[in-house]
């Protein structure tokens, strides 16, 4: 594993473990029980939904995060999906969680 490899591994793990606290805390703030006031149960409805968001977007970055790890794992980090090129360092170093060159994720946003 090259260097590189290493501390941007460690830099995802720090960030994994940090959105997976910051999971747990939305499941366990959507755990309490509502309000007997409507009112206030309609705006803590408001605060989940908007936490739900949240939490999915929270989830979508663990998946990239997991991806990225396992291509760490497998020698294959920095080589893009899609045409086998290397990403460029500071494309990875922008989003070490980036699976396709720029040119790749360019045809992809077309």
């Amino acid at each position: 594993m090259k260097p590189d490899a290493i501390s941007i591994r460690t830099a995802l793990e720090a960030r994994l473990a940090a959105l997976g606290a910051r999971v747990e805390a939305i499941e366990e703030a959507q755990r309490e029980p509502l309000d007997d006031d409507l009112s206030e149960q309609a705006v803590a409805r408001e605060d989940d939904e908007a936490l739900d968001g949240v939490e999915r977007a929270a989830m979508a970055e663990i998946a990239r995060i997991r991806q990225a790890i396992g291509r760490i794992e497998a020698g294959t980090f920095g080589q893009c999906l899609a045409c086998g090129e290397p990403i460029a360092e500071a494309r990875l170093r922008a989003s070490p969680t980036a699976a396709r060159c720029i040119a790749c994720a360019s045809d992809d946003a077309d």
